[in-house]
């Protein structure tokens, strides 16, 4: 455990997780407020590039952007980034005007709650190469957007944008193309509500940017988006669930087999429609393994109540990709249900459930990096607290990651 003395060389890193800390807990950012946090989503970025990595957040509470900046090694200062944004979603870092600093792209829903109102924007905060940042709104008067997604999509070299829109009767996936001077035109790619994530990467191997989508609403189903290489893209359903209250929540690329393709992490775990919302039996963790041609296969990594986003990275440094999730919807009527969890991965794609921490709860949002520069991936947490009880609650939670058991900086002296 930290603070045991025990020489970080001579530990193993294969050791069981319950053998030390693992994940050592501690809020970031702003306190708690008098009402409950909606944090809907976290990344991690080096938004200054001093070196050390910030957190930025969606704050729905306060309807701001966040940067949740790191001073030191270890010490934190939110600051409000732009203007006043309703319902943010999703903020998503990038260079997207290539002038060498780091912009903020920002997908706006309007209201977090269900509303068939166009109240949705894609917006980006232009940072000035010094943090100042500028509102620029790139889509307005839209269906609710939940993600946009960077990547230059028909390689004319600058960026353009995978845009996600739930919406609730009339959601749709888009991509906006670049034309310049901050302007972009739309282009529709399929008018199906209840999108959630929109993430780029190369699916299938040809070297252009394809996009993944998962669909909530009206069906529960993800799709690939194969590009051409120009901006043509033809769409593929890689999976489709059989149950209609599936639950999907999210979905995040990696290439979690190690075999040099991109595979799809994918968690069903929603639970806002039912009241109260709750964790239901099937909720849980699976990939879509990447088998060529865009051909995916549905693996089950196991179940985990509530399971809201998960992330693939090497937790426990043995080599292969463990998955980390987080739970939004607690079983409240068991207290020591976990918020948060990891399967660890043996190496050939057998994952065990090792529970983290059962508080704080009503964890929706996850990102991970090493945050501390000590070789180990760190996580990042948000909170939103939208049903009761409204105990053991957080905001944004850094984790640090503890498994070399090493004391620093005085810690456990």
């Amino acid at each position: 455990m930290l603070g045991s003395g025990e020489d970080a060389d001579a530990i193993d890193p294969a050791a069981s997780a319950a053998a030390r800390t693992f994940l050592e807990p501690r809020s970031i950012g702003l306190p708690l407020g008098e009402t409950q946090p909606w944090i809907s989503h976290v990344d991690v970025v080096d938004l200054d590039q001093d070196g050390l990595i910030d957190v930025v957040v969606c704050d729905a509470t306060t309807n701001r952007i966040g940067w949740i900046r790191q001073t030191t090694d270890g010490a934190f200062t939110e600051i409000p980034v732009g203007d006043t944004i309703l319902a943010p979603a999703h903020v998503t870092p990038s260079d997207v005007d290539l002038d060498g600093d780091i912009d903020l792209l920002v997908a706006k829903m309007g209201a977090i709650l269900p509303n068939n109102d166009r109240i949705g924007s894609v917006i980006v905060l232009e940072n000035d190469g010094q943090q100042q940042f500028t509102t620029r709104v790139l889509l307005d008067e839209v269906a609710r957007v939940t993600d946009v997604q960077p990547g230059d999509l028909d390689g004319d070299g600058d960026i353009d944008l995978a845009v996600g829109q739930f919406g609730y009767d009339d959601g749709e996936i888009r991509w906006m193309e670049n034309l310049g001077d901050w302007r972009f035109e739309s282009h529709a790619l399929l008018a199906l509500s209840g999108t959630i994530h929109t993430p780029v990467a190369d699916l299938d191997g040809d070297g252009d940017l394809d996009i993944a989508a998962v669909v909530s609403q009206e069906w529960e189903e993800v799709y690939v988006f194969e590009n051409d290489g120009a901006g043509s893209f033809e769409r593929h359903l890689i999976y489709g669930a059989t149950n209609d209250d599936f639950g999907s929540s999210g979905i995040s690329l990696a290439d979690l087999d190690l075999d040099g393709d991109v595979d799809v992490l994918y968690t069903n775990g929603d639970a806002f429609d039912y009241i109260p919302p709750g964790p239901r039996p099937w909720h849980g963790v699976q990939w879509l393994e990447n088998v060529g041609g865009l051909d995916f296969t549905y693996r089950r990594i196991g179940d985990f109540p509530g399971a809201y986003f998960a992330n693939a990275v090497d937790g426990d440094l043995d080599g292969d990709l463990d998955v980390f999730v987080v739970s939004a919807f607690n079983d409240w009527d068991a207290p020591d249900a976990a918020s948060l969890a990891w399967f660890e991965n043996d190496g050939a794609m057998g994952f065990t459930l090792r529970p983290l921490a059962t508080e704080p709860t009503h964890l929706l949002a996850l990102a991970s990096a090493d945050l501390d520069a000590d070789g180990w991936v760190d996580l990042v947490t948000g909170a939103m607290h939208v049903s009761p009880p409204f105990d053991r609650m957080s905001r944004v939670t850094f984790w640090r990651n503890g498994w070399n058991a090493s004391p620093r900086d005085g810690e456990g002296q």
